[in-house]
Formats: structure tokens, C-alpha cells, sequence
């Protein structure tokens, strides 16, 4: 005879576990679903072909600002200009370690955040006295403008990689930790009730319920982080250190290179925007057991 605890684990997983779409069943076209529910009315080539199109505008638009900048044409620069530049940065065997410097750094930050930054959220959700402690304490730090310790943590811990990694951990570590916590927060009662009521364990009910409903909350701390992560780095390096795109933003400017510095900053542009889509593809596949939205 099946023991009850083994039936009532048996009976959580058929209820909580996810619904597979059906095999047979034709997928529609994919299509990208605003805020409001709004379907975009382009997708795919179409789509590709407006951004090359807006890309065009907007270089451009740059063009005609420094044909018509005058005595401001030095500051304005234009797409030529700043690609001789990134040419020439090439050239001075500079470039791929300054990249290295400031991705290596963004990432490990990125990747001690979320750890961190998980559990933390995960713990305060599931821990509503302590939530109530220790929230007052996280909003008074997280409302502090880190990029002033900067120099603290350069002072502390020297120009090398480390300052750099601990000024973006500052910054990324609170954003995951607000987007977990409310993700597990989110869950439906309702469904938590079910599945107690089904037998459900602690761990049955944070796996199959409190979870999913959590992994879009963090993926979009973790998009969100890839940003700030970057943005720490950068910083720590333009006050002080000995690489980095950052640090090379600072002497171009310190040397009126301004072709290089706008060079740096659409280098870091490129950076962010294939972080975020691969994070936005790896979103995708972990949460491929959501219903397509199909047009």
C-alpha cells in the first residue's frame, strides 16, 4: 500500500508542476507584447530593418550637428572622426585590455551581486520580521550615492581591480535583492493555500511555487544589474585606475581626444545593449515552460 505522505507529494507535483504546451498544436508568429498588453505591430526582418533605419537617422543627425557646430565642432566630433579614433586606439595595442578590464570587472560584480543579492531577497521574503528590522537599514544605504565612496574604496583597497569590482557590488547587490524580494513576494496566496492544503512541503512550495513565480522578478534585476554593474566600474575608473575604458575616458578628455572618449562611450553602449539581449535569450530559455505569446 502507497504510503499517504508519498500520494500527497505525488498529488503536489501533478498540480504545481507547469502545463507543457501541446506537441501538435501550430505556433503563430512571435510577436513583442508591451506593458499594456499592446501587441507591436512589427517583428522580425521588419523590425530589424526600422532599427538600421533609425540607426542611419541618427548618424546622420550627428553629422549635420557638427557641419553646423562652428566654433563648437571640436566638442561635437562626428562618426568619421570618432572611428579614426577607435582605429588609432586599436592601433596603440590599448584597447582589448582596457575592454577586458572593465567587462572582467562588471561581471564579477555582477556575479557577486546576484549571489548575494538572491538569497538576501529570497531570505526577506520568507522571513517577514526580519524584512521589517532590516528594511529601514537597506533603503537608508541603498538611498546613498555610492559613486561618492568611490574614492574611499580607492583609497582602501588601491587602483587595481578590486575597487573597481566593490563600488559596482554596492551598486547591483541592492537592486537584485528589491527585485527577488518582490518577486517571492508576488506569489498568489490562493495557489500557496492549494498547495498546502494538497500536502505541499516547505520546499515543494518554494521550488514549484514561490520560485517561478520569483525568476522573472530577478532576471530583470539581473538586466538591470548588468547595467549598474557597468556603470560602477566605469566610474571607480575615472577616478583612479591603471586600465579600463573608464580610465581611458579620462586621459582622452584630460587631452582634449574627445574622438576617443566618444569612442569609449559607444563602445560601452555595444557593451550593454549585447549583455542585456543575451540576458533577455537566457531569460527565454529558462523560462521556456511559460505559454508562447503567439499573435
Amino acid at each position: 500500500m502507497t504510503p499517504p505522505a508519498a500520494v500527497a507529494s505525488t498529488r503536489v507535483d501533478a498540480v504545481l508542476q507547469p502545463v507543457p504546451p501541446e506537441e501538435k498544436k501550430p505556433k503563430g508568429k512571435k510577436v513583442v507584447v508591451g506593458a499594456t498588453g499592446a501587441k507591436a505591430k512589427l517583428s522580425g526582418g521588419s523590425l530589424l530593418a526600422v532599427q538600421i533605419a533609425l540607426l542611419i537617422a541618427i548618424l546622420a543627425a550627428w553629422q549635420i550637428s557638427y557641419n553646423y557646430a562652428g566654433e563648437n565642432k571640436l566638442v561635437v566630433s562626428n562618426p568619421k572622426l570618432v572611428w579614426e579614433a577607435f582605429l588609432a586606439w586599436q592601433e596603440k595595442g590599448t584597447f582589448w585590455p582596457d575592454l577586458w578590464s572593465t567587462v572582467s570587472a562588471a561581471f564579477i560584480a555582477l556575479i557577486l551581486s546576484a549571489v548575494v543579492g538572491i538569497a538576501a531577497g529570497i531570505g526577506l521574503a520568507l522571513a517577514p520580521s526580519v524584512e521589517a528590522v532590516v528594511s529601514p537599514f537597506l533603503d537608508a544605504i541603498n538611498a546613498m550615492p555610492r559613486i561618492a565612496l568611490a574614492p574611499v574604496f580607492v583609497i582602501y583597497f588601491g587602483i587595481g581591480s578590486t575597487s573597481k569590482i566593490v563600488l559596482a557590488f554596492t551598486l547591483v547587490v541592492f537592486i537584485i535583492t528589491i527585485n527577488t524580494r518582490a518577486g517571492v513576494s508576488s506569489a498568489d496566496s490562493e495557489l500557496l493555500r492549494l498547495s498546502v492544503v494538497m500536502g505541499a512541503s516547505k520546499w515543494q512550495r518554494f521550488y514549484k511555487v514561490l520560485l517561478p513565480v520569483a525568476v522573472p522578478s530577478i532576471f530583470a534585476g539581473l538586466r538591470l544589474g548588468l547595467i549598474y554593474s557597468l556603470l560602477g566600474v566605469v566610474g571607480a575608473e575615472l577616478i583612479a585606475s591603471t586600465s579600463g575604458l573608464g580610465q581611458q575616458i579620462s586621459a582622452s578628455s584630460a587631452a582634449f581626444d574627445l574622438g576617443t572618449v566618444y569612442a569609449a562611450l559607444i563602445v560601452l553602449a555595444v557593451i550593454a545593449a549585447v549583455f542585456n539581449a543575451g540576458a533577455g535569450r537566457i531569460e527565454k530559455s529558462i523560462l521556456r515552460w511559460q505559454p508562447p505569446q503567439d499573435a
